[in-house]
């Protein structure tokens, strides 16, 4: 949008500065005029960057500055249609006082930013540093003065990225972007779901589907659980790319309604893939993956889970559940297992909609026979009690 400030925040290394230039190279393709006002990078570093993204640079203008009296000079003199500021938190303003990156220096670099874009009708793309807990630049201090707040997440040792939006002054916040990072940059993933189930194993253990919704978009994910036996100390809870409470309030229910013994149990949960599910949708789900990885007994490859587990062992219905099971469907699963309060759910496009009242009932309903020893040897060596 013409004349727009856009923040762009995530962790340090997780593809900010890679999508900022594939973005800018993109709009100059097509006869825009771009400039890139870098503070943290030499222009050497970025034409090594610019090269192995197979950036031409074709009417992108690019600027080593931190001083942004100097940088706004420049940008008044070429008159981009996009300018990038990479990062907020490197710029200054003599008379704001402070330390680059300081709560005033952000505030005041950030206003004169936005004083002169939007006169000029200049898109500002900023990107912002985040705080350890997480926060951009400190108590949300850029949040308020930005027209959008996009953040760019993804576990350090995965090459998935999702693009979330927070903010949006002129548009919805319920789309996100997947994209892989790959050695062109930063690639959009067409079929996530397909993806993120590639190696999803037919007689595994402790392993369920769940259609999860990312903004408007439906993702089937794999959840994964395993318990063992605790031998030192009291037993651990490990969450990976789910919340720690849902975690502990799963395995509550599980002990108190479903009978299942986990006091003695350490429990890891985790999300194939990096991704982070913080949905109630994803609660029978990830009771289903510990009661399969307890009793030894696999789940149904062919069957999804979705539903919200309540303290009485209940089951919530969720939103948007006929988006889940057409994704669902689309990837050839045969049946899935919803909340019975859900209405107006109906078998389609040969998925089986199974409805369940209870957590015991699903149990029953989602988990298959118990595999044989013999069954669980590896390299076909026969495993025996």
């Amino acid at each position: 949008m013409a004349g727009s400030l856009v923040l762009l925040g995530g962790d340090p290394g997780i593809g900010k500065s890679t999508m900022l230039l594939q973005v800018s190279d993109m709009l100059s393709r097509n006869g825009g005029k771009v400039v890139y006002v870098s503070g943290e990078e030499s222009p050497q570093q970025i034409k090594l960057r610019a090269e192995r993204l197979g950036i031409e640079g074709h009417g992108l203008f690019l600027l080593a500055e931190t001083d942004l009296e100097v940088a706004l000079g420049y940008l008044e003199e070429v008159s981009p249609q996009l300018a990038v500021i990479d990062s907020v938190q490197t710029v200054y303003l003599n008379e704001a006082g402070g330390a680059p990156g300081s709560l005033t220096q952000l505030r005041e670099c950030t206003l004169r930013l936005m004083r002169w874009a939007k006169p000029r009708q200049i898109c500002l793309l900023l990107a912002g540093h985040v705080t350890k807990d997480g926060t951009l630049a400190g108590p949300r201090v850029l949040e308020h003065i930005v027209d959008v707040v996009l953040y760019l997440e993804g576990e350090r040792f995965s090459s998935y990225r999702l693009l979330r939006g927070v903010k949006n002054r002129f548009g919805s916040t319920n789309e996100v972007g997947i994209f892989e990072m790959g050695g062109q940059g930063l690639q959009e993933v067409a079929n996530p779901s397909q993806v993120f189930l590639s190696q999803h194993s037919e007689q595994s253990i402790g392993s369920v589907v769940v259609p999860t919704l990312e903004g408007t978009r439906p993702l089937l994910v794999e959840i994964q659980a395993l318990t063992s036996p605790a031998t030192f100390g009291p037993p651990r809870r490990t969450a990976n790319g789910i919340d720690m409470g849902r975690l502990l309030m799963v395995s509550a229910v599980l002990s108190k309604r479903a009978g299942l013994s986990l006091g003695n149990q350490d429990i890891i949960a985790n999300v194939v893939g990096g991704l982070d599910v913080s949905e109630p949708a994803a609660d029978l789900a990830l009771s289903l993956a510990i009661a399969s990885s307890l009793s030894d007994r696999p789940v149904n490859p062919r069957l999804a889970v979705v539903g919200e587990v309540g303290l009485s062992g209940e089951l919530r219905a969720v939103p948007q559940l006929e988006r889940r099971l057409v994704e669902a469907a689309r990837l050839g699963f045969q049946r899935c297992l919803v909340p019975g309060v859900s209405v107006d759910i109906t078998d389609s496009a040969g998925l089986q909609v199974i409805k369940v009242n209870d957590l015991r009932q699903a149990l029953r309903l989602g988990l298959g026979p118990r595999i044989k020893q013999s069954e669980k040897g590896s390299g076909g060596v026969e495993q025996t009690d």
